[in-house]
């Protein structure tokens, strides 16, 4: 059911006087959509504390580690163009709930292979998650951009956005209380527990504690899949009645010849590299550089959260005064900024510098994605499947930072990898054109 001839259509301008952000009429199926976000924010999140436990459970070094972040955001790369095919067939609504089913199957495989005891398994389980994760936001993202007005189309997705730092947040601290057990081995500690015999069965114990939090993750996202899989979405935003001949090949061709387009497909490489790398490698900054426990670590990835949250319920009604695109290049500036601190004064100082990128991060994400799609109509699926699988810059950087510090001698000379992720982003914010293109300008 779609609705009738009196409900009001999705893309009908607001009336005089009105500023429209939300869907007329649908506001049910829209707030449905916006949990998604809440929801894979934690389990991304969640991963940044898994870096830290399996470092420790199978005794990895930082590069070894940082493949849980390799294996999560590969996965964009490798699920985001079938996903697009599945909702151009099936519609956005079946995107959802494969992305929550596949999602929930990878949550749940932490069990057996918390049982088998051994890294690779829980690195297929990851991917299988991040495969879950990346339909889930080649559909959500580009749905939320066309759910209503398209004059609002940037705010409206920061809007969906800001139920993403509620998650992360929620996903950390879930981390840091039950999985990290806040139990610090010393050298002297370790080997006595290798001479009697017990070391092997307590990196076990390690192990296991990330099994219940992922089962009643696992859980909760298959519950959210049955509401969605029962609720009405409105048909209108998968016909394809104004879409340009030629089928999905042709579609492909006119978008790869779209600069708007290509522009923010690499802003948003570099702008997921610095930001999953930033947060990824915060936690060892902090053991190596300061005092901090590993769970007082884990309050200060927290607050890095904490500040994105206020970055984007402060910034996304700056843009009704300033241009979206000019706003992201000035905050990529001043993170330039900051982790040129991080770099330099490694410890409490640094760290404080790092952790207020996450403010300046805030708008990055949405705002490069809805400048992206804005205006492409029938092609927003597939251009939204190119920009998820620009996502793929979480698993390259992290590891990327690991390499650089090792080489180095020094993880807060890893910071340059972020760094120079955002002269990048600086610079798509200050070039790229005011007026996004539309798919009639980029149709031969």
């Amino acid at each position: 059911m779609t609705g009738t001839s009196s409900r009001p259509k999705l893309g009908d301008p607001p009336q005089p006087g009105q500023h429209s952000i939300f869907p007329r009429g649908y506001l049910p199926a829209f707030l449905l959509t916006v949990s998604i976000f809440f929801i894979w924010g934690m389990s991304n999140n969640l991963t940044d504390i898994l870096v830290q436990q399996f470092r420790k459970s199978f005794e990895l070094n930082l590069l070894e580690a940082q493949l849980v972040q390799t294996a999560n955001f590969l996965a964009y790369a490798v699920m985001a163009t079938p996903a697009a095919f599945l909702m151009r067939r099936f519609g956005y609504k079946a995107g959802l709930v494969t992305g929550l089913v596949c999602f929930a199957i990878g949550l749940l495989m932490f069990w057996p292979a918390a049982v088998i005891g051994r890294y690779a398994p829980f690195l297929i389980s990851i991917f299988i998650v991040g495969s879950g994760a990346s339909i889930l936001e080649t559909a959500a993202n580009p749905l939320v951009a066309q759910f209503g007005p398209s004059d609002t189309s940037e705010e409206r997705l920061n809007l969906a956005q800001a139920f993403n730092p509620p998650g992360t947040i929620t996903g950390v601290l879930v981390g840091t209380w039950f999985i990290f057990s806040g139990v610090d081995k010393t050298k002297s500690q370790v080997a006595a527990m290798k001479a009697q015999g017990t070391y092997a069965a307590y990196l076990h114990a390690e192990v296991l504690r990330v099994v219940p939090t992922y089962i009643i993750l696992g859980v909760v996202v298959l519950t959210l899949a049955l509401f969605i899989s029962r609720s009405n979405f409105p048909a209108v935003l998968d016909s394809d009645e104004d879409a340009p001949a030629g089928g999905s090949l042709a579609a492909y061709g006119r978008l790869l010849r779209n600069p708007s387009l290509l522009a923010a497909v690499v802003a948003m490489f570099f702008y997921n590299g610095a930001q999953v790398s930033t947060w990824s490698n915060f936690i060892p900054y902090l053991r190596l550089y300061t005092p901090l426990s590993e769970r007082s670590a884990g309050y200060w990835l927290t607050g890095s959260l904490v500040a994105l949250a206020i970055g984007r319920i402060v910034s996304t009604p700056l843009m009704r005064v300033f241009h979206p695109a000019r706003m992201i290049a000035t905050y990529a500036v001043v993170n330039l900024l900051l982790l040129l601190v991080g770099i330099g004064h490694p410890g409490f100082a640094g760290a404080g510098a790092i952790l207020i990128t996450s403010f300046f991060m805030s708008i990055m994400y949405p705002t490069i994605f809805a400048l992206g799609v804005k205006g492409l109509g029938p092609d927003t699926k597939l251009a939204g499947s190119l920009l998820v699988m620009a996502i793929v810059g979480g698993a390259i950087f992290p590891p990327l930072v690991g390499f650089v510090g090792r080489l180095t001698g020094s993880l807060a000379v890893g910071y340059s990898v972020p760094l120079a992720g955002y002269v990048v982003i600086a610079a798509y914010g200050f070039f790229v054109r005011p007026t996004a293109a539309s798919v009639a300008s980029s149709v031969p």
